[in-house]
């Protein structure tokens, strides 16, 4: 009898699974695109206010 039971939730089980994976990797995905958002504006700030006697280049690399 438990073991039928066992055997109904198994299913539920692994769909709750599968969405907080995918809930966990669609919210991780979301940050890294503000992050890359964000570093493209650092950039561009950076290509535009770049030092005027200098070589050109604004970064040390």
């Amino acid at each position: 009898m438990m073991f039928r039971r066992l055997i109904t939730m198994v299913p539920l089980f692994l769909v709750l699974l599968l969405v907080l994976i995918l809930f966990g990797a669609g919210f991780a995905v979301k940050i890294l695109w503000w992050v890359a958002i964000a570093v493209l504006i650092l950039w561009l700030i950076g290509f535009v206010a770049r030092p005027k006697g200098s070589s050109g280049r604004w970064y040390r690399w």
